[in-house]
């Protein structure tokens, strides 16, 4: 037992037994992604030889054990964020802002760009909304565009799910990349700069490069019950859907969606992050004016100026008056309150929403928070246990005798964990775990750990496949056969990782 807890070898062994544990607990047994981190923090840290009183604490104090710390480290930095955030979104899906948005992009992009705008589409309106979610806003727009365009429903569902995909991956305030900068030690302005840099080549690949090829040649009908609403809605108004003023989604109700089964909102990934959000109440109703266009953009963008100029201003200002400013207001925590504030004046009160319906969908948009911040804490306790038991310098004395970059070790951990188990979210929150004690006395900067943030992202969404909740809900969801999924979708998640994975490489080397 000492050779276990004293030698590299020995910690590396428990290290691999532990996750070895956590794959099993998750695939064999089923176990919550949650409950089956504790139990692998847990069994490494008694195994690794750690005291009781360091691993829980005492009866009269735990304050500073690995498993407060752990899980308290992390989940302050995250649980307002990923909050804001989640009401944001919320706020932004009751509006119509999705409907307004398409409208406007197709209207500019014209039916042979159609696919475009479904992309750009996924591409903004993801950001502040969960994958899952965006999913279940965006679908009838998709339909209809592909009923009108009169081709393959993957050439026009391929772009928005890209979209709505990288942003996730790849952006604060998403729990993802929060989480991981977080467990960095990074602010969320560079991860903002990273994110983008390497998200959008990554995006014009898997969005608009790969379904224009393989759209053609996979043949996905619209589902028959949505096809036969259209045709109704036609012959209802005497004319296409899109002329009672919603953009085309008027003819597909939420009713006449197929059924989405339980996602992850944390990811698109897992069923056991999240699931779809019950409505709750309307804000902006249909019946109301539609949302202006760039009220819905400047309300996306505020939080993401503010934080990126609390960044820059931290890099190109001295210590004044103005860089106090930047940095109060570019607090996510902060940024994010003031666009909430923004959401509810602009897109509810001042068109009519009183604010007991606005408690209502901020509550409903909350419900799912609960199990995505159980699992990052969870993760980050497993990640904490890694570090205090000598795993974590273990590691890096092995990555330093192979020479392997550590920004390769990253991306290679987390598609590891992702292939294995199939949820995002805790790839991604294990490999942080894992990676943060390589990175805490190295030296880095805040663009390489920031770089190693999306790294460790995009390894987190390559090749979603059958373990994947996210699959089945795009299988649902958008008509296709198990076979169909994966040679679009599977494909896509996979082209969207290893591109931006080459972006993160190409950046590195230039910092």
């Amino acid at each position: 037992m000492s050779w276990l807890q004293d030698s590299t070898g020995g910690l590396l062994l428990l290290c691999a037994a532990a996750i070895a544990v956590l794959l099993a607990l998750i695939i064999v047994v089923k176990l919550e992604p949650f409950i089956a981190l504790l139990i692998a923090g847990f069994s490494l840290a008694l195994a690794a030889g750690l005291p009781v009183s360091q691993i829980v604490g005492t009866a009269l104090k735990a304050s500073d054990s690995v498993l407060e710390t752990g899980f308290g480290g992390i989940l302050g930095h995250i649980a307002v964020i990923v909050g804001l955030g989640t009401v944001l979104g919320g706020i932004l899906e009751r509006s119509g802002g999705a409907d307004v948005l398409v409208e406007k992009l197709t209207g500019r992009f014209g039916e042979r760009g159609a696919p475009v705008a479904m992309g750009l589409a996924g591409l903004i309106f993801g950001i502040p909304v969960f994958f899952d979610i965006g999913i279940f806003v965006l679908a009838p727009l998709v339909y209809v565009a592909a009923l009108r365009g009169g081709r393959s429903l993957a050439l026009y569902a391929l772009p928005m799910l890209a979209g709505l995909s990288m942003t996730h991956a790849f952006l604060p305030p998403h729990p993802g990349p929060t989480a991981a900068a977080g467990l960095l030690s990074v602010s969320l302005g560079w991860v903002i700069l990273i994110g983008v840099i390497c998200g959008l080549p990554a995006f014009a690949a898997a969005g608009i490069a790969w379904p224009y090829w393989i759209g053609p040649r996979v043949r996905v009908e619209v589902p028959a019950e949505v096809a036969e609403a259209e045709a109704q809605q036609r012959v209802t108004v005497g004319g296409p859907a899109a002329d009672s003023g919603s953009g085309g989604s008027a003819g597909v109700t939420t009713a006449e969606r197929p059924s989405g089964g339980s996602g992850d909102a944390a990811d698109g990934d897992d069923g056991a992050d999240d699931g779809p959000r019950t409505p709750a109440g309307p804000v902006g109703a249909s019946e109301r004016r539609p949302v202006a266009l760039g009220t819905v953009l400047a309300i996306i963008l505020v939080p993401l100026v503010l934080i990126l100029g609390a960044t820059f201003g931290t890099v190109w200002l001295e210590k004044s008056t103005l860089l106090a400013v930047l940095t109060f207001l570019g607090n996510p925590a902060v940024a994010l309150t003031i666009a909430v504030l923004l959401a509810f004046w602009l897109l509810g009160v001042r068109r009519g929403s009183t604010v007991a319906e606005l408690s209502e969908v901020t509550a409903a948009s909350l419900r799912p928070v609960g199990m995505i911040l159980l699992v990052v804490g969870a993760g980050a306790f497993f990640g904490k246990v890694i570090s205090s038991t000598g795993v974590g310098d273990a590691l890096a004395g092995t990555l330093s005798d192979a020479g392997l970059p550590i920004i390769v070790l990253a991306y290679l951990i987390s598609c590891a964990l992702r292939l294995a188990q199939g949820s995002a979210t805790v790839a991604l929150v294990t490999t942080g775990g894992i990676i943060a004690p390589l990175v805490e006395n190295e030296g880095y900067s805040p663009a390489q750990l920031a770089t190693l943030v999306i790294a460790i992202s995009a390894g987190s969404i390559i090749a979603s496949h059958v373990n994947d909740g996210g699959f089945w809900i795009i299988s649902r969801y958008f008509n296709m056969s198990v076979k169909q999924t994966l040679a679009t979708w599977t494909v896509l998640e996979t082209i969207l990782s290893v591109v931006g994975f080459v972006m993160t490489l190409i950046v590195w080397a230039l910092l």
